[in-house]
């Protein structure tokens, strides 16, 4: 009875500490949504209502931008027209009649937020409403079941919405793509007679920031997406309805990169593997590592770890020392984490033939005669 009353008193403590703990927790952002997503790996590393469906505001122009670069010519000459100046909201100062290329205006969309650059983008890439059929089919064939795209701009609407986590993973591929990723990371720049600076206040703040863009509206409330690297790892955050999103970007990339360590793959020169060896006076050949290869990992990923041999499944004789063979491949699932170069070991010599059947034949014959044998 004393036991039961002892253990009774300490799951009260328990749960009275998991109550502060979570709530310390909850209180540590102030977002309605928030995600830290691995860009390279799609792993969570952080969510808090992460599928929380929302306004995004002006980070729609994440997808008008990739739509955009996907669509073509971004060095295209376009002339403005009057309707794509006749908007809302954050403004690249567009003049009907002004001349200028997709990529100046890119550079306004996502450095200057401009809605009427969105309403360009959209009228030189197939129209509007194509283009926002572009944006909505680009969503489906991501996967991002609870977006949906109602204009090319972010401006409030009844149907335009997301989630943080389908936001944060719409960032993830589209920083796959070098247009995308080189304008975002921009900070200030002069194109098409205007200097344009980004509102993405993280590149300045942040260590090892790379975009990617802002958002507001009185609706939507203050949202970011913002993505850094460090030590080799790429990390998406995204905060929908946070009014305190600089502060709340900075710490939730911290904690998500602090639970990575590193790890080494192997050393300059090790043995990671064999070959079979046909034809040869040893019947197999051990393959030595290049480089030392060092990585970080969570932890979890340490037990993910694959690793495929690109090279022949065998060799042939002779195997010579030093001489390229193939390379080995660290990747979880289709993600590729590291590559070496693999090199043979040590030489191993050819077999030499067998004589044939007629140059058997002439030597036994030689043989019983005692006359010379041929030459082998």
């Amino acid at each position: 009875m004393r036991a039961c009353r002892r253990l009774a008193k300490h799951m009260v403590w328990v749960t009275v500490f998991l109550a502060v703990s979570l709530g310390t927790q909850a209180k540590a952002i102030s977002a309605q949504s928030a995600v830290v997503l691995d860009a390279d790996t799609g792993a969570v590393r952080y969510a808090h209502n992460a599928q929380e469906v929302l306004p995004m505001a002006s980070t729609t122009k994440i997808m008008t931008a990739l739509c955009a670069i996907e669509s073509g010519d971004l060095d295209r000459v376009y002339t403005v027209k009057p309707e794509y100046t006749q908007t809302e909201g954050s403004s690249m100062y567009l003049k009907p009649g002004e001349q200028l290329t997709i990529r100046d205006t890119l550079y306004g969309l996502m450095l200057m937020s401009g809605n009427d650059a969105a309403l360009a983008v959209a009228g030189e890439c197939g129209g509007l409403e194509s283009f926002v059929c572009q944006m909505n089919d680009k969503a489906k064939e991501l996967g991002l079941s609870h977006t949906h795209f109602e204009n090319p701009n972010g401006l409030d609407g009844e149907t335009h919405h997301t989630t943080a986590k389908e936001l944060a993973e719409l960032t993830a591929f589209a920083l796959k793509n070098h247009d995308f990723r080189e304008i975002v990371g921009t900070w200030s720049t002069t194109r098409a007679n205007r200097t344009m600076t980004n509102h993405n206040k993280m590149l300045k703040l942040y260590d090892g920031a790379i975009g990617v863009k802002t958002g507001f509206t009185k609706k939507c409330g203050r949202c970011l997406v913002s993505a850094a690297e460090r030590n080799g790892r790429t990390l998406v955050a995204v905060t929908l309805n946070d009014p305190d999103d600089w502060k709340d970007h900075a710490e939730l990339l911290d904690n998500a990169f602090a639970q990575y360590e590193p790890v080494t793959l192997h050393e300059s020169g090790a043995v990671v593997g064999k070959v079979p060896v046909e034809g040869g006076t040893e019947p197999e050949v051990s393959l030595c590592a290049d480089r030392t290869l060092e990585i970080w990992l969570a932890p979890e990923e340490k037990e993910q770890i694959e690793t495929t041999y690109r090279g022949r499944h065998f060799v042939y004789a002779p195997a010579v020392q030093g001489d390229y063979y193939g390379e080995i491949v660290y990747h979880i699932g289709d993600h590729i984490l590291r590559t070496d170069t693999l090199t043979y070991d040590k030489d191993i010599e050819q077999i030499p033939p067998k004589p044939g059947l007629l140059t058997r034949c002439i030597d036994f014959i030689c043989g019983l005669f005692g006359l010379e044998k041929t030459e082998k």
